[in-house]
């Protein structure tokens, strides 16, 4: 009988000595990391054409990986490599304009007006001789030789030649001096506004590409091949693949356990046994309201503050939305207060 005491004595030690290391290594497990529930969080891009007009070409579908600067979309730009022809056209002409003035006048232009000048020189002098008969026959006839009408003639050819000389020895100057400066610099800047022109059609043409800004994988692809597009509609949504994070709340009990840059685990239900690494990036300094759709009811009310844990998933393991739990390695302040206690 005394040995059956004794046994079931040792057998009690044994399960209170049992019962007392687990809770001892409970203790110090849950002084070491603080356990929290989350979903991964991925930035998006709505990707749309800066020009209104007709989807010629898209390139990739739902769930393509597409790298930084790759053509995803193309636009119909007919009428634009047609309106780009024509500036291109009116620029060279008035790039010769811009010449010709800066260049001046040329010596043969010279040599020509003062020809023309000597011709309307010679035209008055014939006048005027004419003239100078006229008004003698009429003076020694009394009339009778020449008419008064064709004495009026001679004189109107007269004024006709003196008024030709005039202009062509006005002209003449003109190309002696040259092109004002002021036409000068209207043709500039006539040039510089078609070539202004021309640059925003070729602007306009390299709009019609539709590039994707970051790597990222193609979410959701909204329009088709021949529809109408504009600025406001989104032609792709583009899911970030960099970065990730873990979006948990954390009581105010705990909030003083953790820190920025503090390391943590992930892991996923399908597959737990290889978590993934991040770190603290982020922990708001405002309350709020648990999320309905994170906890029950009866914490619903309870003020929490959110927390984001960077991931680098090079693997691409993680989805948008996807639920995780995550164990936060507490900090160095903390865990000092725990073993003092």
């Amino acid at each position: 009988m005394n040995k059956k005491v004794i046994i079931a004595g040792v057998i009690l030690v044994v399960i209170a000595a049992a019962m007392t290391y687990w809770m001892l290594h409970k203790n110090k497990d849950s002084s070491a990391e603080l356990t929290l529930y989350g979903n991964v969080d991925i930035r998006q891009v709505s990707l749309a054409f800066e020009e209104v007009g007709r989807i010629k070409a898209l390139n990739v579908q739902e769930g393509d990986k597409v790298k930084t600067g790759q053509i995803v979309a193309l636009l119909d730009t007919q009428a634009l490599q047609i309106q780009a022809k024509q500036a291109e056209a009116q620029l060279k002409v008035q790039q010769q304009t811009v010449i010709e003035q800066d260049v001046g006048t040329r010596p043969e232009q010279i040599t020509q007006a003062k020809a023309q000048l000597a011709s309307a020189q010679a035209q008055l002098d014939k006048a005027r001789k004419d003239l100078s008969r006229f008004q003698a026959l009429y003076s020694s006839t009394n009339g009778q030789a020449i008419s008064q009408q064709e004495l009026d003639s001679a004189k109107s050819n007269e004024n006709t030649a003196i008024a030709a000389v005039n202009e062509r020895q006005a002209n003449l100057k003109l190309l002696q001096k040259g092109p004002r400066q002021e036409d000068r610099a209207a043709a500039k800047a006539a040039y510089e506004a078609l070539q202004s022109n021309l640059e925003l059609i070729q602007y306009r043409i390299a709009q019609s590409e539709l590039r994707s800004p970051t790597n990222a994988v193609v979410r959701a692809r909204l329009q088709e091949v021949g529809d109408m597009t504009t600025p406001q509609k989104a032609v792709y949504t583009l899911a970030l693949t960099d970065p990730k994070w873990i979006r948990v709340y954390v009581n105010e009990t705990d909030l003083g356990q953790i820190k920025m840059g503090s390391t943590a685990q992930i892991r996923v239900d399908s597959q737990p046994n290889h978590p993934l690494s991040g770190k603290i990036g982020y922990i708001s300094s405002v309350a709020e309201f648990t999320p309905k759709s994170v906890q029950t009811e009866e914490i619903r009310t309870t003020l929490v503050y959110e927390v984001r844990i960077y991931v680098q998933d090079i693997e691409d393991k993680l989805k948008m939305g996807q639920p995780v739990t995550v164990k936060i390695q507490k900090s160095a302040v903390h865990a000092e207060k725990n073993k003092d206690d």
